[in-house]
This record gives C-alpha cells, structure tokens and sequence, in this order.
C-alpha cells in the first residue's frame, strides 16, 4: 500500500487553486532553503488550469528552474509538446525551461540527452507534479517494452527513452521521461486526476504497489514522502 494524502474538491476551479497554492508554497520553500527551486510538471489537459494560477502568484521566479515529466520526440513549436506547453505558460514569469528533447536522434538517444541535461540541473528536484493516463500510466512510463527499463533504471539515471506500445494514436511518437528513481527523488510528489474512472484506476495502483498492473502504481511504489493526490469529478 503506498502513502497517499487525498485532496478532493468540488470542480476543476477548487483543484487549480488549490495546487497551485501547493507548489507556490514548495517553491518558496525551497528558495528560502537552498536559494533555489526545480521542478518537473507534467504535460496534458488537467494541469493548464493550475499553470495559470502558478504562473499569476508573486514567486521568486528568477530563482525556479521548470523542465517536464516527460516529452514527445517533436520539434520544440510543437503543439504536441509539453516544453510547448510549459514554456508558454511560465515564459513571462522569468523561470528557466529546460527543454528535454532531442529530435533527430533515435529514441535511446534522445534518452541519454535528457538525462545530461538533467544531470546539470540542482538535484533532487523539489517537486515532481505528475499526471495519469486512463491506462495508468504515468509521465511516459507506459506498458510496453521500455517499461522495466523506466523501472528498473539505476539512481543515477534520471530520465531514459521509451516507445509506448501501442502507440497513441493521439501522439504516435517515441519519448523522453523521467525514470522511476528521478520520481521518487523528488521531495514532493504530486498527482492531479479528474474523474471516477481515473481516481478508481490510481486506488487500485496504490493498493497494488508494485504488484500493480498499472505502471503508476509500480512507480510510486517505495515513496518515501506521501504523495499528495489533487482528485475533482471533472
């Protein structure tokens, strides 16, 4: 069974505050801490509301360092991409984006470039904000052949090159993401999902724990801070 504290509010208005009242406090405690703060924030729809929120509070920015969970093999324009995303909602605060990708190359590749880009950044990050997909996955940690290698991954990797199978069909690209030890590094974990299907999903993963079907469960397995979990209906 994995530790986890359950946050369940009334619309996706509630939840966006909420979290972004969360990393707004872990951002400025790592700032006071350390003089800085890195974060890793996800991709898709659910978190764009939070990011709005984030990026309108008086942090110290200058001092944040921002780089995604994980990223599609595209071209940095592309709307496919989360460093896109994250990048047009955080340019004007003045934080640093660190770009994972790096297209051209094969996905393993892709991979080891991540992970040096990553190996320069302050460590551990202070928080790692994470997502899931209706399958459980999480991140880019997807079944299929790279997912014990997502697993299994030594402490010093910190992200690696995965090619989901099937493919989505919504992004049928090879990907970069953080490895499970990067994950549980982090200082603070955070989860947003909306929807029964999906909160019915994430229970059975953290009951399972690493006897999971699910590969989030299987990530999140071993935590040693309780995960923060940020739950609305839609």
């Amino acid at each position: 069974m994995i530790d986890a504290l359950w946050h369940e509010h009334d619309d996706m208005d509630a939840l966006a505050d909420a979290v972004a009242d969360a990393v707004g406090a872990i951002v400025e405690g790592a700032v006071a801490a350390r003089g800085a703060a890195v974060i890793a924030l996800p991709g898709g729809t659910t978190p764009r509301p939070g990011f709005a929120r984030l990026a309108e509070a008086p942090l110290p920015w200058d001092q944040v360092t921002i780089f995604p969970t994980d990223e599609r093999l595209v071209e940095a324009g592309d709307r496919r991409g989360n460093f896109a995303m994250i990048e047009g909602g955080f340019a004007a605060t003045g934080a640093r984006v660190v770009r994972l990708a790096h297209v051209g190359a094969d996905y393993h590749a892709a991979g080891r470039a991540a992970d040096a880009r990553l190996q320069a950044l302050q460590w551990p990050p202070d928080l790692v904000w994470l997502g899931m997909g209706g399958d459980g996955h999480t991140a880019s940690i997807f079944p299929g052949p790279d997912l014990e290698n997502a697993l299994a991954a030594p402490a010093s990797c910190r992200a690696i090159g995965v090619l989901p199978d099937p493919l989505p069909p919504e992004a049928p690209v090879a990907r970069v993401t953080l490895s499970r030890a990067a994950i549980l590094a982090a200082r603070a974990i955070l989860v947003t999902i909306t929807g029964e299907a999906k909160r019915t999903v994430l229970k059975r993963a953290l009951a399972d724990g690493s006897r999971s079907q699910f590969p989030i469960g299987r990530v999140l397995a071993g935590a040693a801070p309780p995960i923060a979990i940020h739950w609305c209906p839609t």
